[in-house]
């Protein structure tokens, strides 16, 4: 889910086409406002139906904030989701957006995450896509696509001739089970694979519930251009809507302590603070 993160990774966080729609609130008694949002129903950590995700969390924050109960329509998350959503005005705001994407008006980021290299606990760290440990390893990395050439650490690899003991999950996978991004994780665990290469907060919030113990290393550097490896993660309202855009800004700048502790409570590794563009 979309920017070069879509590009691979963000492409699916906030990539989508309809899967059907239905609408949850949690308002505050007394709010008269609506701050309607598209997410995923089935997308731990970030989201689901039953409002767990960290997306949640912060999505009912901001409600608060603006005394505006928030109302949901569920889409899963694929190829199109901005267009089937924001675009289509089926909501204001869409949580999770890269914040250099083109299809919306973003805030300031309000948090910065990594891809992190996932092993079992006492086994190598990959040092970079550069460590030689990766030519002879089992190497499992998220997919979105029927190809690698969408993921970029899946780029990184090719780059260096690694195909052939690379394994792709899909960050699709079997949408009726919950949660299918996990499974990438899970290979970690039960040894399908030696190392994965997964977006930081799915790793993080799957890794913490492992049942076997699990590391992370954050990829360094942070880029091989033209593909980054950290990225800068916002909300996203429709360009033509600056007002809320503007509304959310300043919810974010009162209230990062509070989305901190969100994060770090669901596991996002956070590699150092949001870049706090000009307007």
């Amino acid at each position: 889910m979309c920017s070069a993160f879509r590009s691979a990774l963000l492409a699916a966080l906030v990539a989508t086409a309809a899967c059907g729609h239905a609408t949850a609130s949690r308002p505050p008694a007394t709010s008269t406002r609506t701050l309607r949002v598209c997410a995923d129903p089935n997308n731990l950590p970030f989201s689901n139906q039953r409002l767990e995700g960290f997306e949640n969390r912060i999505a009912s924050l901001v409600g608060e904030r603006l005394g505006a109960k928030i109302e949901y329509t569920w889409w899963a998350q694929r190829r199109g989701f901005i267009r089937n959503t924001l675009r289509a005005g089926t909501c204001d705001v869409v949580m999770g957006l890269p914040s250099a994407i083109e299809q919306a008006a973003t805030t300031q980021p309000y948090y910065r995450s990594s891809y992190v290299f996932v092993t079992r606990q006492g086994t190598h760290q990959p040092a970079s896509f550069d460590d030689p440990f990766l030519a002879t390893a089992t190497v499992g990395v998220q997919i979105i696509g029927d190809d690698f050439s969408n993921s970029p650490p899946a780029h990184a690899l090719s780059n260096r001739g690694l195909i052939d003991n690379v394994r792709g999950y899909s960050v699709y996978g079997d949408y009726r089970e919950p949660n299918p991004p996990a499974a990438l994780i899970g290979a970690v665990a039960n040894g399908d694979v030696d190392v994965a290469i997964a977006w930081g907060p799915l790793a993080g919030y799957f890794a913490r519930s492992s049942p076997v113990a699990l590391q992370l290393t954050p990829v360094l550097p942070h880029e091989e251009p033209p593909f980054p490896f950290v990225f800068d993660v916002s909300m996203g309202v429709a360009r033509a809507n600056r007002a809320l855009r503007d509304e959310l800004d300043g919810v974010i700048a009162a209230n990062r302590p509070a989305i901190d502790a969100i994060l770090r409570e669901y596991a996002v590794p956070l590699i150092e603070a949001p870049k706090v563009a000009a307007r």
